[in-house]
């Protein structure tokens, strides 16, 4: 699991009411005056910290409607929260920091939404709640993890494909920076790790692991070369963050990770993310080669030399920057091994 990703913890409320895992339904009570007491020692403080009252207030004031329970709340970022509206309709309210690229990212989601794409249609802008700005999309259940794993390399690249070509163009956008952490491999400053969103620690003052560094460091200097014009794509291609009905394409989620980049980065972002296996063990090398394989097939053009090489080194920084977080935390490091890093940087030249 990588657990630093906000994205993906925020998602396990979808997880927890498609598969009854931290299910739990509430009464319209519970969301009156003295507030919901949040009892579950495991649900991170954001989720918990939500004032139920402003709440209430927030849904009248933008969905027109006050909320009659509570089906779910998670999150780790953001605060996402399940609500049945008195209306009837079943909605998710995700609560997070204020910044200017979230209301830029719910416009590349109704956009997308506009155009076909299956993604949450949003409900509202983003629109501040408390000191944090918040936002409201329809609730979309159910669906499969994974779909067949003898085509997930193809059913992937061709939904990541299909993003990238129905996305607005950058241009079009006021501004989608900065990039999650997991995807700032060109942030500002002279330092090799960016700051993660959720931690104070500082990864380039983490000694060990020396090689995890030099992994990051080799695979930026790759993509300082031959950088192309920007796309707008999806940054944490995670199969916790999609839904699937068979083999098609139910859904995807977490639109906090619009970003704006080269799109071999962001195609190499994703071949690297992906899963064949479980939502919790990330592309092989193999795996990576033919989502590549696959998207070039998806776009009607193969990606070039240069293209791929790019791509393998923009796997190579997120998943680096995911096993330097690892070590800092003293977790296993999961997301990236020493003799992985090696063959992904050979394919990267």
């Amino acid at each position: 699991m990588l657990s630093h990703r906000g994205a993906l913890a925020d998602l396990r409320a979808w997880l927890s009411v498609n598969f009854g895992l931290l299910k739990r339904e509430r009464t319209p009570a519970s969301l009156g005056r003295g507030g919901f007491v949040c009892q579950d020692a495991e649900m991170p403080p954001r989720a918990c910290a939500v004032d139920p009252d402003n709440l209430a207030r927030w849904c009248r004031e933008q969905l027109g409607s006050p909320p009659a329970g509570e089906t779910f709340r998670s999150g780790h970022l953001s605060a996402v929260i399940g609500l049945r509206l008195a209306d009837g309709r079943e909605v998710v309210v995700k609560v997070r920091p204020d910044a200017p690229r979230i209301a830029e990212c719910v416009e590349v989601q109704r956009r997308l939404f506009q155009a076909g794409y299956p993604c949450p249609e949003p409900l509202t802008g983003a629109a501040p709640l408390g000191g944090d700005i918040a936002t409201a999309e329809v609730y979309v259940p159910g669906g499969a993890v994974l779909p067949s794993a003898d085509l997930a390399a193809s059913v992937f690249a061709e939904a990541f494909a299909r993003l990238i070509r129905l996305a607005p163009s950058p241009a079009e956008m006021s501004t989608l920076a900065p990039a999650p952490s997991w995807a700032a491999w060109n942030h500002a400053g002279d330092s090799l790790w960016p700051r993660s969103e959720d931690s104070d620690v500082d990864l380039d003052q983490v000694s060990g692991a020396e090689w995890i560094d030099d992994a990051g460091r080799r695979a930026r200097d790759r993509l300082r070369v031959g950088e192309s014009g920007p796309v707008i794509g999806h940054c944490d291609w995670l199969a916790g963050n999609l839904r699937w009905s068979d083999d098609a394409l139910l859904v995807v989620h977490d639109w906090d990770s619009v970003t704006a980049d080269s799109e071999d980065v962001l195609v190499g972002f994703a071949a690297a993310l992906y899963s064949t296996i479980d939502a919790d063990t990330l592309a092989t090398v193999e795996d990576t080669r033919r989502f590549l394989v696959a998207y070039g097939r998806a776009r009607g053009r193969d990606l070039s030399a240069d293209e791929r090489q790019r791509a393998w080194a923009a796997g190579v920084w997120t998943r680096a920057y995911d096993a330097k977080f690892q070590h800092a935390a003293g977790q296993p490091i999961t997301s990236l091994s020493e003799n992985e890093a090696r063959e992904r940087l050979r394919r990267a030249g």
